[in-house]
């Protein structure tokens, strides 16, 4: 079990050097208590970050002779005028449970050794680090209150968690617990308002995938935004219950965006842009698809920017060899709210010569998600 010893910290001191150092602790003990994130309403300074820079390059270190990083670039698509004064960026990604990676997704080709928790936590964070996102989700995660919160927490990002109610990582020996989605944000950057833990329905019926719904107010412009992420239910054959999912899904997040546009103190709801990620499980042609593209919310998917017709998804978010055989396909999107949200910049895909013929997770890589990176910008150029 690892240990996190957490102390508040300005930039530039010994913060990082601890945070790093707690990671490499392993002890039979019980972990300390944590710091609590706000909760929504509670008025609370943003806490004094550790040096990013320095955690990043410890990370880079812990690694050692590591095999090189996935090079990607970012691309420019703003078909606006000039560059946008200040742009918000979203990360969204499924960085692979440690229970399902080593146990129940059977990647074939990949080394165990790559597997490892000692080595995938500092891939991720690399990740993670190296892109620094304003706002952050995350699907299949099972270490959250061991690695992710504290240490995200010690750079200024607070957090909230909703794991399955039946995850399937607690089938596995030596689990750390259920997975989950997590959402992250900049306490530098935003204040929280509110946020929902969501159990999907299907039919009304309860289901096995979650949600986390937050609104946000950013701190300098004040202006409010909502942020959601999920990740729908796996597996061919079950198009139809995804798409109920999504309609439920889409249902909440109107509901909440009217509750705040009702609110005196709120923006109308055509003012409140959403960011929803996920791992859909879902290809563009599923009908899950079709309901968030004509959804009333006015939702378009950012990676479709990579295209040159910009109306196409990427080949792929997702390259895997499992026991089943072989599987690349899109799966994860960002959506966003397009008639007040501009997408100013893309991360790209690597090649499949990057990739490697292995596939993914790697011990260049840590899932087998490919995360995506996107930089927006209010139309009105008020973020």
């Amino acid at each position: 079990m690892f240990v996190f010893i957490f102390q508040s910290v300005c930039p530039m001191g010994g913060g990082a050097t601890r945070l790093y150092s707690a990671l490499t602790q392993t002890s039979s003990s019980s972990p300390l208590p944590l710091p609590a994130s706000p909760q929504p309403g509670q008025n609370t300074s943003p806490v004094c970050p550790s040096n990013p820079v320095e955690l990043l390059r410890q990370c880079e270190e812990a690694l050692g002779d590591r095999a090189p990083r996935l090079h990607r670039t970012f691309t420019h698509v703003n078909d606006g005028d000039g560059v946008p004064s200040s742009s918000v960026r979203v990360m969204q990604w499924n960085i692979l449970a440690q229970a399902l990676g080593e146990g129940l997704d059977s990647f074939v080709q990949c080394p165990p050794e790559a597997l490892s928790w000692s080595r995938r936590k500092y891939l991720i964070l690399e990740e993670i680090l190296t892109y620094r996102p304003h706002i952050l989700c995350l699907q299949e995660v099972d270490h959250y209150y061991d690695t992710l919160q504290p240490v995200l927490a010690g750079l200024g990002y607070s957090g909230n968690f909703c794991p399955k109610p039946w995850s399937p990582c607690l089938e596995v020996e030596g689990n750390n617990g259920p997975d989950g989605c997590a959402l992250f944000f900049d306490q530098s950057r935003y204040e929280l308002l509110d946020s929902v833990n969501i159990r999907l329905s299907a039919m009304r019926i309860p289901t096995n995938q979650i949600a986390v719904v937050t609104m946000l107010r950013c701190r300098r412009s004040g202006r409010c935004v909502c942020v959601a992420v999920t990740h729908l239910k796996a597996r061919s054959g079950w198009e139809w219950f995804r798409s109920a999912q999504g309609s439920d899904f889409l249902r909440h997040l109107q509901n909440l965006v009217q509750k705040h546009a009702g609110d005196p103190a709120g923006a109308p709801m055509s003012d409140i842009p959403l960011f929803i990620c996920g791992d859909f499980n879902a290809v563009p042609t599923e009908e899950v698809y079709r309901r968030f593209i004509t959804s009333p919310l006015g939702l378009d998917s950012a990676y479709k920017k990579l295209s040159q017709d910009g109306l196409t998804e990427p080949e792929y978010t997702t390259w895997k060899i499992r026991s089943t055989g072989e599987c690349c396909t899109t799966l994860d999107y960002i959506w966003y709210s397009q008639d007040t949200l501009r997408v100013d910049r893309v991360l790209d895909m690597p090649t499949e010569e990057q990739i490697g013929p292995n596939r993914l997770p790697s011990f260049s890589y840590p899932s087998d998600h490919l995360s995506l990176v996107c930089d927006f910008s209010f139309k009105s150029d008020n973020l």
